[in-house]
């Protein structure tokens, strides 16, 4: 797997960029807000995400790797291919696709060329307990900035297969046993028997 790219950029197109590295040319296909940041001659890194196919391997660029997990992510959606994952992190940015994920907004995803009504609702269906909240600049997530062991035992468990419902609450059930030095594994694990009890 490749996971960035980094090199000197020897052309872009309307749909792609080809970075120079170490005498090979790599064409990487991104959105025309990552292509905006590139120029012919300059050095450039790129988080990339390859997808490998029966008659292709193609590789796609990202500005950031927030960018390219939300890719990544929504073609774990069924009728998600790199084409329209492509095209949803070029119409929204990564905290816009959290946001209309998590508050059910089919209108905003639907902006996306490829994304109908029932394309939506179905993504929406599929991702709503993975994305997780937003986490740009001017969001404050409540305790989790304070709080990190907070964020690493709630993606324990919805990595366990726990909705982000159910793990939030296990969650906030452990927290009074957290203390001043907390030790995730053991967190984890009394969240863990939180949630088996309940």
């Amino acid at each position: 797997m490749i996971a960035f790219v980094r090199g000197q950029v020897a052309g872009v197109t309307l749909t792609s960029a080809v970075l120079e590295v170490g005498g090979v040319g790599l064409e990487l296909m991104c959105t025309p807000g990552t292509l905006a940041g590139l120029r012919a001659g300059q050095g450039a890194t790129l988080a990339t995400s390859m997808v490998v196919r029966e008659d292709s391997l193609t590789l796609f660029g990202f500005a950031d790797e927030d960018e390219k997990s939300i890719f990544e992510l929504v073609q774990t959606a069924s009728g998600v291919g790199p084409k329209v994952a492509q095209a949803m992190v070029a119409v929204l940015s990564p905290d816009d696709v959290r946001r209309a994920i998590s508050s059910d907004d089919v209108k905003t995803l639907t902006r996306v060329p490829g994304i109908g009504q029932k394309g939506a609702q179905r993504i929406i269906l599929e991702l709503k307990d993975r994305i997780g909240p937003p986490v740009g600049p001017g969001v404050t997530p409540a305790a989790a900035s304070a709080e990190p062991w907070r964020d690493q035992v709630h993606q324990g468990l919805v990595g366990l297969g726990w909705s982000a419902k159910d793990a939030e609450k296990a969650v906030d059930a452990v927290a009074p046993d957290a203390g001043d030095a907390p030790d995730v594994a053991t967190l984890l694990r009394a969240a863990l028997r939180a949630l088996s009890k309940a």
